[in-house]
């Protein structure tokens, strides 16, 4: 009894100090700094309150402690996790926004058809097509983007399982979801045809447009950027601020040229269609674009948004105050429910007019 006493009273002491140096890490400077070098690359401390309008449900999420610890994930404990993450996610979103899930294939391609439990007759013609994210190499939204988007249109939706890297590098995801469209349009008019996607599947969709123009074949009746950009040959401004969490987390020193080089392979990262900055995209069809405050692609996707309306196109952007990268994933959010209005309201505005 006395060396289990002691044992107790030993494994007692560690956990104290691991507590008080937690909660000496969690306190962090109290003051701003700021240093720029000769390059101008600046190297600052800040200290960010939480945005008073956020939702209770917000602060608490973007209150939790968050290791800024690099990760060492294998690519295949990354696709099961997130796979994992995506179906609970995905069941989530669903009881909120009640739908029919199957799953399908549209000239070979695998993909997930996402139902709402009624479609008036005027909506009968229309569908969405959904571009998950994931960062090219998992699925990190096929359920979670299109469910709310489906129940909320009262319009089909139908989500690409588009080939992955670094399997399968661009422009393999880029065709699958360029055959699904083609096939759709069999059916479809090109006005009753949406596109949308978040994260990698906001990068794809500009893509997709510029492609299809390429092809000559008419573009969709309206787009959606998720939080996405349209530049692969040099990082955004806020990448160097912001990880996937925001303002925590682990964050690398963006490296200077390419990006997402396992994605984007042999090509050049100025390719039109690879990167729709360098592309002409005068008289796209409606494109709303969402990012918020301390999203990574912040950068990216606003300066893919002037872009396309310096070239003339419709492109309202909405910026959410102090939430992460793609926050809309999480059902629990009341920002999300509104984002999610925000998206459907779009589209009925847009698509087969």
């Amino acid at each position: 009894m006395k060396r289990f006493g002691l044992v107790a009273a030993l494994m007692v002491v560690p956990a104290a100090l691991v507590a008080a140096q937690q909660a000496s890490v969690r306190t962090g400077p109290q003051t701003d700094t700021s240093v720029i070098d000769a390059n101008g690359t600046a190297h600052v401390t800040r200290v960010v309150p939480l945005p008073e309008n956020l939702s209770a449900q917000a602060r608490a999420w973007l209150g939790k402690p968050v290791s800024d610890a690099a990760g060492h994930q294998t690519l295949a404990e990354r696709r099961s996790g997130t796979d994992a993450w995506q179906l609970r996610a995905g069941m989530a979103m669903k009881a909120v926004y009640p739908v029919n899930l199957s799953e399908s294939k549209i000239a070979g391609v695998p993909v997930r058809i996402v139902m709402p439990l009624e479609v008036p007759a005027e909506k009968r013609d229309r569908v969405l097509i959904c571009v998950h994210g994931g960062g090219f190499n998992s699925d990190s939204g096929s359920l979670t983007e299109s469910i709310p988007v489906a129940n909320l249109t009262k319009t089909e939706v139908v989500s690409v399982l588009y080939r992955l890297a670094p399997e399968h590098p661009f422009p393999a995801g880029l065709d699958d979801v360029i055959a699904v469209y083609k096939e759709l349009l069999k059916t479809h008019a090109a006005k009753n045809i949406g596109m949308f996607g978040t994260s990698a599947g906001a990068i794809l969709t500009p893509e997709v447009a510029v492609r299809l123009r390429q092809l000559g074949l008419p573009l969709p009746g309206a787009l959606g950027v998720f939080s996405g950009m349209g530049d692969f040959s040099r990082p955004g401004d806020s990448q160097s601020l912001f990880a996937l969490e925001g303002l925590s987390g682990h964050l690398d020193v963006p490296s200077a040229g390419a990006q997402a080089k396992e994605y984007i392979g042999a090509t050049n990262p100025k390719d039109p269609v690879l990167s729709p900055l360098f592309a002409d995209v005068h008289g796209f069809p409606p494109t709303l674009f969402i990012t918020s405050t301390r999203d990574m692609l912040l950068s990216g996707t606003t300066i893919l948004q002037r872009h396309f309306y310096e070239s003339g196109v419709t492109a309202p952007m909405v910026v959410f105050e102090g939430l992460p990268h793609a926050f809309w994933n999480d059902v629990s959010l009341p920002e999300s429910r509104e984002a999610h209005r925000v998206m459907a309201d779009f589209f009925d505005a847009y698509v087969g007019k």
